[in-house]
C-alpha cells in the first residue's frame, strides 16, 4: 500500500491549476444513462472515483472511451444490458448510488448495492428512496440491495426533502427530468454541483428551473439528448490548495477557478489573515503575517463546506490563539485528530466540536489517513511540520486529488510517493 513521505518546513510559491470538480464529474458520468446518445465530458478529473464510476456504468452496457490523461470521456447507453449495480462495485464510493434515479427514470427498474465510501458517519439513502415513491416508484431492500421499479414510468410530485441533501437532490433531479409532469424538489441542496448538473441536464434537452436555490422545478421531457459539456473547477481543491499556501506562509495562483465557489471559506481564510484575490479566471493566496484562529462551522451550501473542514483543523493547529471547528454534517469527521496530535497539535474535542489552540510548531509523524479529505489535511500539516512526515494509506487521497504531489513538488514542496 502507497505511503506519501513529505519534508516540510517550505514555503509555497508559484502556480497551481485546479481540476475539474470530482463531486460534480460523477452526478455527471451518471446521467448520461439518461439518453441513448453519447455525451462527452471535458475537465474530469483523473481520479480512482471517476474510474470506479465509470467501471459501474459499463456493468450496465455503457460504452466508455476514456482519455483521462487529456482528462476527458465519452459515455453512451445506447440500450441497458444489465440492470443491476453489483456491491463489489458500490462498495468503494457512495456516489454510486446517483445511477439508481437515472436507471428507473429511463428503464422503470434498477437494483443497487447499499453504498459503501469513507467511514466518516451514516448517511441514509431514506431520502434518496422516499423521493423516488413520491414519484411513484416501488422500492423494497433485500439482501443489502434496493429494489426499485416504476413499470408504468415516473410521475411528477411536490417532494419536501426533511434535511438538506446533495447527492439526494441529485438523483431526484436526475430522475424527474423523465417524469411525466411537473415535479417540484423543495428544500434542495444549492451546492454548485447542483448547478452544474442542472446546466448539463439543460444542454441535454431537460426543463429545469431554479437550480441554485432551495426549489427546484423540472418539468419531464420524454427524452433526453447527447451533448458536450465542461465539468466547473473542484471548489473542495480550490479550498485546500488556499490553505496550502496559508499554512506554510506562501504565495500560491490557482488557475482556473474563483472566490464564487467558496464564499464562506474564503471569508473565514481572510478573517484568519489570509489574503486572496480574484485575478481573472484565477486565485491569488497569500498569507505574510502569520495565521490568526477563528472558528468555523460546518454547514450545506453557501456555509463552510464539511469537505475543508479536516483542512481547516490543520490550518488552525499552527493559528495565533485558539479555535473552534463545529462539525454540523457528519458525526464521525474528527478522525485526523488523533493524528495531528501525533504531529504535536493541541485539540480536545468536546462532541460535535473540538477546540484547537495553536502551536508554534508542528512535528513531523508517521500518521495513518482515515478517509478522503482527513488524508489530505496530513499532508497540509506535513507540509508545515519540521521534519519528516510519513502519510499510510493515501488510496484515500487519490480519490479526490489529481496529481498532488506533483502540484505540490511543482511550487516547492519536498513530497513523494513511496510503494511497499
Amino acid at each position: 500500500m502507497d505511503r506519501i513521505r513529505i519534508c516540510g518546513s517550505k514555503s509555497l510559491k508559484g502556480k497551481i491549476q485546479i481540476s475539474g470538480a470530482k463531486n460534480s464529474a460523477l452526478p455527471l458520468i451518471t446521467a448520461t444513462l439518461l439518453t441513448d446518445q453519447a455525451v462527452v465530458l471535458e475537465n474530469v478529473p483523473a481520479l480512482a472515483d471517476i474510474v470506479s464510476m465509470s467501471e459501474l456504468l459499463m456493468q450496465f452496457g455503457t460504452k466508455v472511451e476514456a482519455d483521462l490523461s487529456h482528462n476527458r470521456i465519452q459515455l453512451q447507453t445506447t440500450t441497458a444490458t444489465s440492470l443491476v449495480a453489483p456491491y463489489d462495485i458500490v462498495r468503494k464510493m457512495r456516489a454510486s448510488i446517483l445511477v439508481l434515479g437515472p436507471l428507473v427514470a429511463r428503464y422503470g427498474q434498477a437494483k443497487v448495492s447499499l453504498p459503501g465510501g469513507c467511514a466518516i458517519g451514516t448517511r441514509p439513502v431514506d431520502i434518496h428512496l422516499d423521493g423516488l415513491r413520491q414519484l411513484g416508484a416501488e422500492i423494497e431492500l433485500s439482501e443489502g440491495y434496493i429494489i426499485a421499479k416504476a413499470p408504468k414510468g415516473l410521475t411528477g410530485a411536490d417532494i419536501t426533502m426533511p434535511v438538506i441533501s446533495v447527492t439526494g437532490t441529485e438523483n431526484l433531479l436526475m430522475a424527474a427530468t423523465l417524469a411525466k409532469g411537473t415535479t417540484r424538489l423543495i428544500n434542495a441542496a444549492r451546492e454548485p454541483e447542483i448547478i452544474d448538473l442542472a446546466n448539463c441536464l439543460v444542454s441535454m434537452g431537460a426543463k429545469i428551473q431554479g437550480a441554485g436555490s432551495d426549489t427546484i422545478t423540472i418539468d419531464g421531457v420524454s427524452s433526453l439528448k447527447g451533448t458536450t459539456y465542461r465539468v466547473i473547477a473542484d471548489r473542495i481543491e480550490t479550498g485546500t490548495f488556499a490553505i496550502a499556501a496559508a499554512i506554510t506562509g506562501g504565495d500560491l495562483l490557482l488557475k482556473n477557478s474563483s472566490l464564487d465557489l467558496i464564499p464562506s471559506v474564503s471569508a473565514q481564510l481572510q478573517r484568519a489573515g489570509v489574503l486572496l484575490d480574484q485575478v481573472g479566471t484565477d486565485i491569488h493566496v497569500r498569507a505574510p503575517n502569520g495565521i490568526h484562529g477563528v472558528d468555523v462551522m460546518t454547514e450545506p451550501f453557501p456555509g463552510f463546506a464539511t469537505d475543508l473542514q479536516a483542512q481547516m483543523m490543520a490550518l488552525m493547529t499552527v493559528c495565533h490563539g485558539a479555535s473552534m471547528i463545529t462539525e454540523t454534517i457528519f458525526e464521525n469527521r474528527f478522525m485526523h485528530v488523533p493524528e495531528l496530535c501525533r504531529m504535536g497539535a493541541n485539540i480536545t474535542i468536546h462532541g460535535s466540536s473540538a477546540l484547537i489552540r495553536g502551536v508554534s510548531q508542528l512535528r513531523g509523524a508517521p500518521v495513518m489517513a482515515t478517509d478522503l479529505r482527513a488524508s489530505v489535511s496530513l499532508v497540509l500539516a506535513g507540509l508545515a511540520a519540521e521534519g519528516e512526515t510519513i502519510v499510510h494509506r493515501v488510496y484515500h487521497l487519490d480519490r479526490g486529488y489529481e496529481r498532488i504531489e506533483e502540484k505540490l513538488n511543482a511550487c516547492g514542496a519536498v513530497i513523494e510517493r513511496l510503494a511497499d
